[in-house]
């Protein structure tokens, strides 16, 4: 779906010029600059984790991969534009990504259904974003914005649209940069200035 290229131009401000498979896990770090414009402006790091595997990943790969969810301060749930089922799979990303999945093997989205409660007070902050937004033609843009918009009601967050082969989609002042530093803004908060109750 492009994680790896956004996560290159979300850290290096560049296009990835040869992304590959992600085996694993690849992390690499963004600055942030924290409330950026205020008094209480500071600059943070932040680690993004691009974890790899496909929805249908055999049980020890999906086991393998909780190792990388725990303890985790903000999701971003990146899916293809140009692939009709991929905002479906971000249904089961997310559940096993906030480990709700008690099951490796469970069935998370049953007969279409999906019960929005489940994310109604998350308290980890999720931001949707669609990539391959050049590889749609401008005549079928809106019926796939449309097709999409539900998403960003069902998680309970935003939700960027963009091109990883373009800079421009994430260029200062555009609604994309600033959703995507509001939602930074939120990893920081949680990781930082939110008190875990079970922690107490």
């Amino acid at each position: 779906v492009g994680k790896s290229s956004l996560v290159h131009l979300l850290c290096q401000n560049q296009v990835l010029g040869n992304p590959s498979w992600t085996v694993g896990c690849s992390v690499d770090v963004r600055v942030q600059d924290y409330k950026e414009g205020t008094p209480e402006e500071k600059t943070y790091y932040i680690e993004l984790w691009d974890v790899g595997g496909s929805v249908g990943s055999a049980s020890s790969v999906k086991s393998t991969r909780a190792v990388f969810y725990n303890s985790v301060n903000g999701i971003m749930l990146v899916h293809d534009l140009t692939n009709k089922k991929s905002p479906q799979n971000l249904y089961r990303w997310s559940l096993e990504a906030l480990n709700k999945d008690s099951s490796p093997t469970g069935v998370i989205v049953s007969n279409g259904d999906y019960d929005r409660e489940q994310f109604a007070e998350n308290p980890v902050p999720l931001l949707l974003i669609g990539t391959k937004f050049d590889q749609i033609p401008e005549n079928k843009r809106n019926e796939v914005l449309t097709r999409t918009a539900f998403l960003s009601e069902d998680f309970n967050a935003e939700e960027i649209n963009l091109d990883c082969t373009n800079p421009r989609y994430l260029a200062a002042g555009t609604s994309n940069a600033v959703k995507l530093s509001r939602f930074f803004d939120k990893v920081i908060e949680k990781r930082y200035f939110t008190r875990d109750p079970s922690q107490v």
